[in-house]
């Protein structure tokens, strides 16, 4: 972490979450199902980066504990995706400031005359004159357990560029029915009391789409979660289309579907989200 980046984000206003890049997602494994990352060819295996000037391994770090994990492309200034648990949920609405991570720049590359404190990054000033678009939770705050955990969610290593009526729209309704069936049918294998589900979220990027001509908007969203149900694993997920919509309903479908038909697709042969098995699909009627 060098002081002089660290310098010029203070003394422009930016506060900076104190987490860490590393080497491999060992570091903060106990994000993933069997504490295993996912495998994206060319991008990530073996929780290591396949490109590490591009794609940078964060264990989202937040008052000395670890919140969740990011896969981060510098390049497009967005998000591969971020892992977290779901242990039940608040009913808070916090409003912390947004917070960039620092580690992510380097000693001589921040351009202040261009108010770009971030060249590897997002930052706040990137939506500014953006009417329609809005910065898009992939670990949204709704689904942390507690006030201090949906404070670390704020930070743009965990947001990407969502068109308005998308992010507010059905994109949020259909986190909101995730949660409820998490918090319904997701229970701690060796705990039954508690709640305990494993998620991914992710945004594909696009080929052109950019954001201030820095950051670019992803073309879809997706998210999967694996947990177990008292009896066996089970999993759900979702995918859209990352635009002005009016549809209020993104269907759940299975692993199966979701790993061949949308993951494989975009990212490659041979991606795979979940080292365990998850393949039953959790209904909402189970």
């Amino acid at each position: 972490m060098h002081l002089f980046v660290i310098s010029v984000i203070l003394a422009l206003g930016f506060p900076f979450i104190m987490t860490e890049v590393v080497n491999s997602f060992s570091t903060c494994r106990q994000f993933f199902l069997d504490e295993q990352s996912p495998v994206i060819p060319g991008i990530l295996n073996g929780s290591v980066s396949q490109d590490n000037n591009r794609y940078k391994l964060i264990c989202q770090k937040y008052k000395n504990i670890y919140r969740f994990a990011t896969l981060y492309d510098t390049k497009k200034k967005i998000p591969v995706f971020s892992a977290y648990k779901y242990t039940g949920h608040y009913t808070g609405r916090p409003r912390p400031r947004w917070m960039i991570e620092p580690q992510l720049e380097t000693n001589g590359e921040t351009n202040k005359e261009m108010r770009e404190p971030c060249v590897n990054q997002a930052f706040t000033g990137d939506y500014w004159t953006q009417e329609n678009l809005s910065r898009g939770h992939l670990f949204p705050n709704s689904h942390a357990a507690d006030d201090i955990t949906a404070e670390s969610t704020f930070t743009m290593t965990n947001t990407v560029p969502q068109y308005n009526s998308f992010n507010n729209g059905s994109w949020r309704i259909m986190e909101e029915n995730v949660r409820n069936v998490m918090d319904s049918h997701c229970r701690d294998k060796d705990n039954s009391t508690n709640i305990l589900a494993y998620v991914l979220t992710g945004a594909v990027s696009s080929s052109a789409n950019s954001l201030n001509k820095r950051v670019n908007i992803p073309s879809h969203m997706w998210t999967v979660f694996c947990c177990y149900n008292g009896t066996a694993w089970v999993s759900q997920a979702h995918w859209a289309e990352n635009k002005e919509s009016n549809v209020n309903t993104i269907n759940a479908k299975s692993l199966d579907k979701f790993q061949s038909e949308f993951l494989q697709k975009k990212y490659g042969a041979g991606s795979v989200p979940f080292n365990g098995n998850c393949f039953k699909f959790l209904k909402k009627s189970e």
